[in-house]
């Protein structure tokens, strides 16, 4: 049976429609969602988009983690359920405390659009098994409020208990505490990173590589990880 995956849309989102995309491609059923809602539709997982949800107001991702299917996202997540947050997505699970820690303004106050090397550094998570821990992959990185933050003693814990699921290679471009680009839950099932999979999943239209322009597609590989999963749990 081919795995039915949601995307949330929230008022600001972009990358909606690129995330269903990303989900067709590695073998999965799109389903969209809207953020007023209460039905996720019988989904087997969820992504959160990236984009600009209520204009950033407030904080990025905090108005948005009020909305009404998060009280179904947090539900879903406690059941095991497979989550991505994106960017805009990674914000929102944060501030609806699905990840820990927070998300503030670059620290050179500036947007930035680049292909971004990260390190994988757990790949025993729903959204990470078709990689290898220490692998490096490259991915498109756009936003404004991507410097992760959190206390001492939860930067400790996170770091102590291996939920950073990516870290920034060669650069460190908004400042993230121990270059930290993405988390996991303790359970591997909630995953946020802040640049972008979804733009590289095809030939031709992802970042340059080593063997032709536009030709990176490592993030597949976190959707039909995903996908994977839901196999091996339904088995």
């Amino acid at each position: 049976m081919t795995a039915r995956i949601g995307v949330i849309t929230f008022p600001g989102s972009l990358d909606d429609g690129d995330a269903q995309r990303a989900i067709r491609l590695a073998g999965a059923e799109p389903v969209a969602l809207w953020h007023g809602s209460h039905d996720l539709e019988g989904v087997d997982a969820l992504v959160l988009p990236g984009g600009f949800s209520y204009g950033d107001y407030l904080r990025a991702g905090a108005i948005a983690a009020l909305s009404p299917i998060m009280a179904e996202v947090k539900d879903a997540a406690a059941q095991g359920m497979p989550i991505l947050g994106i960017c805009n997505g990674f914000q929102m699970l944060v501030e609806a405390h699905l990840l820990p820690g927070g998300l503030i303004r670059n620290a050179h106050q500036q947007f930035i659009r680049r292909d971004q090397r990260l390190r994988v550094e757990n790949a025993s998570t729903a959204w990470t098994s078709h990689f290898s821990a220490g692998q490096e992959i490259t991915i498109p990185l756009k936003n404004g409020d991507g410097g992760y933050i959190c206390s001492a003693e939860t930067l400790a814990r996170i770091e102590g208990e291996g939920l950073v699921a990516f870290r920034y290679v060669g650069v460190n471009p908004n400042g993230s505490l121990d270059d930290i680009a993405g988390l996991t839950n303790e359970r591997g099932n909630v995953v946020g990173l802040m640049p972008h999979p979804e733009h590289a999943v095809e030939a031709g239209f992802g970042p340059d590589t080593t063997a032709a322009m536009r030709s990176g597609v490592d993030g597949l590989g976190f959707f039909t990880s995903a996908i994977a999963s839901l196999a091996s749990a339904a088995a």
